[in-house]
């Protein structure tokens, strides 16, 4: 009876497959990158993939592929960015940077290196961060609406031990910029060769703000969670902070209160003011006494001695240790209030960023990852015979797809104890990938809920999952 009710549960989920068809990807230029293999796209940790609603990235150590599913007749961009071979740098991390009307790529490299590209290959901008390996490359931002307050849109780049925050407000002038004068370019009768790497050669650079998170060892990935209160001594300060929680193999969880500069503390801004004011004092008095005439030479900065930008204050503000159990993968919410957390030991933590409380706990999940999903939950919006209007924010469900690849199945979690809505059967080699936020994204325009897509990599299928429950 068993095996019969098995079987019956098996044809029903082929039957109603959860999930729609958009294109396929499948190219000459992806055999390079090694497909062909069963299971080529999941087994190479070195293969890396990020998705737009119409765009794929896949990128080796050495080169980045641009595939789309909606142009039948576009070939692949292949991008091979100049990597150091004296210090075996590679790619180790790519998204996307979707604006209004600008849209770029952006990779990171293991030697601690920013890299922004245009969708036709051109090297928009190259930074270095710190040096190190770029682990993860976030981007974040909360939809404005007259209810809740958001956060500033920003971009973050996750190295061991280190995040660095982007404005996204920075980054956008810095493209405008940038493309505007490649418009002037384009229609310049006499264009100058010379001019072509002005902007790209000089020195200016996009402002970040830098942190140490490794108080508790090496993190494998963290997030900025948004904006916190300040210290209890700090109520009247006017400079922000923020929350970032960080996983690794020392401290499954651990997080931080960031501060924008160095002195915002209390004890900080004494010892800035106190300290120096007390040696000046001190200095002066032994001038009276021996009435040297000797000053202290003052030392010039050296311009060519450039050093890493110094790190702003980031205070520890809770740790969880749980040998041999180690952090490994982290998904944000679009609110930042949850983070689920995927450890070497088969289990999901769902983590309330604002109370740092684990509140939920899934066992038995090898190997999964996890993606945020917004499910429409109100059925009468499809089927009313009304005149059409698009769903808007409240009649979704945030839900938590959990991709298990062990079981080839993925099933969709209704946040935050809620049930288990759906179960959705994937082939093996599959990977659930999501679009990046696009920045500038308002309330008056139609609400887009967040989707999640699955690339088969064997068949270089691309589809998305179904956003209405009753389909």
């Amino acid at each position: 009876m068993l095996g019969k009710e098995k079987s019956r549960i098996a044809v029903a989920m082929a039957r109603r497959s959860y999930k729609t068809g958009l294109g396929c990807v499948a190219c000459e230029e992806l055999s390079e990158l090694g497909a062909g293999k069963p299971g080529w796209l999941v087994d190479n940790s070195n293969l890396l993939c990020a998705i737009d609603t119409h765009s794929l990235l896949i990128a080796n150590r050495s080169a980045i592929l641009l595939l789309s599913w909606s142009e039948s007749n576009g070939s692949p961009l292949k991008i091979q960015p100049e990597l150091s071979p004296i210090d075996s740098e590679s790619i180790s991390a790519i998204e996307f940077l979707v604006f209004d009307d600008v849209r770029v790529i952006v990779a990171g490299t293991s030697s601690g290196y920013l890299l922004l590209y245009s969708l036709r290959g051109e090297l928009i901008h190259r930074q270095i961060i710190y040096p190190g390996r770029v682990l993860k490359l976030r981007v974040r931002g909360t939809k404005k609406d007259l209810i809740q307050d958001s956060s500033p849109e920003e971009f973050c780049v996750v190295m061991p031990g280190v995040i660095a925050r982007f404005d996204g407000s920075d980054i956008q002038n810095m493209l405008q910029k940038w493309f505007e004068e490649e418009h002037s370019r384009f229609w310049d009768k006499k264009p100058k060769s010379q001019d072509s790497e002005d902007f790209r050669n000089s020195d200016v650079k996009l402002p970040c703000q830098l942190w140490n998170i490794g108080k508790y060892g090496t993190c494998a990935d963290a997030a900025i969670t948004g904006i916190m209160p300040p210290p209890l001594m700090e109520q009247q300060s006017s400079q922000r902070y923020y929350c970032a929680v960080a996983i690794g193999e020392d401290a499954v969880i651990s997080a931080y209160r960031l501060s924008e500069d160095k002195g915002r503390s209390l004890v900080g801004a004494i010892l800035s003011k106190v300290v120096p004011a007390t040696f000046s004092t001190i200095a002066s008095f032994s001038k009276l006494i021996w009435r040297s005439e000797q000053t202290s030479p003052k030392k010039s900065p050296n311009k060519s001695d450039q050093k890493p930008q110094p790190f702003a204050r980031a205070a520890p503000l809770t740790c969880l240790k749980d040998h041999p159990r180690k952090g490994e993968k982290l998904t944000l919410s679009p609110s930042g209030t949850l983070a689920a957390i995927t450890d070497s030991l088969g289990r999901i933590l769902l983590l309330d960023t604002q109370a740092l409380v684990v509140v939920r706990l899934w066992k038995g999940y090898r190997n999964a990852s996890c993606l945020f999903i917004e499910m429409l939950v109100k059925k009468d919006i499809a089927s009313s015979s009304s005149t059409y209007a698009d769903p808007v924010k409240s009649d979704y469900c945030l839900c938590l797809a959990i991709h298990a690849p062990r079981k080839g199945i993925i099933e969709i979690w209704q946040m935050r104890t809620g049930p288990r809505l759906r179960t959705i059967s994937c082939a093996k080699g599959s990977k659930m990938l999501q679009p990046t936020y696009r920045f500038g994204a308002s309330m008056s325009s139609p609400y887009v809920p967040l989707e999640v897509f699955l690339l088969n990599g064997d068949s270089g299928q691309v589809s998305i999952l179904n956003r209405a429950l009753d389909s």
